[in-house]
């Protein structure tokens, strides 16, 4: 599940390319909201209704990314506010607990947008030199996608509007929400 990030893609597209892989596997930029989710072969109409009307309740936001952060082995774009993603991930996550964020691996997710993955210091130094005279950069984060993988590629699947709050029952018209059979 993802939130993706079209307004990063002319900053980061180059490094992502080099030093991310999830790049070349069909990922475009974006801020994770829950990995690992469920097995495709369980993605099933009612996990897909339960998440239209779960992602539905959250309102769309703008996000922007002023600088970078960093893990041992990432080089990241920090969103703000990050309050809102934090948001999305608990919620999906209460709703499947058996897919937690990361699978259980850290004690808190912190929301960012991966630039370069599994390098050394000084290219992530090069890379974030590199960010820094173009930062900031200001999104808006209106939907939810969920990706799944082939075992190579990774490609949309669906796609879930965030509608606000303010909207008790969300559309189940057509159209409502994207899924991409291949």
């Amino acid at each position: 599940m993802l939130a993706t990030v079209a307004e990063a893609e002319p900053l980061v597209e180059h490094w992502r390319r080099r030093f991310d892989a999830s790049a070349a596997a069909g990922i475009p930029a974006h801020v994770t909201v829950l990995f690992p989710f469920l097995d495709v072969d369980l993605i099933s109409a009612a996990v897909i209704g339960d998440l239209t009307t779960l992602i539905a309740g959250h309102d769309s936001f703008a996000v922007r990314f002023d600088e970078c952060g960093r893990f041992p082995d990432v080089l990241y774009l920090a969103p703000t506010p990050d309050q809102p993603l934090r948001a999305l991930t608990e919620s999906i996550a209460t709703r499947w607990p058996e897919a937690p964020p990361y699978g259980g691996q850290f004690a808190e997710v912190i929301p960012h947008l991966t630039v370069a993955h599994g390098q050394p210091s000084r290219i992530f130094d090069e890379v974030e030199a590199e960010l820094a005279d173009r930062l900031p950069v200001t999104a808006t984060i209106s939907s939810v996608s969920l990706f799944v993988s082939d075992g190579q590629c990774w490609r949309p699947h669906a796609n879930f509007p965030m509608l606000g709050a303010s909207s008790n029952t969300p559309p189940r018209q057509p159209g409502s929400v994207s899924i991409h059979n291949s």
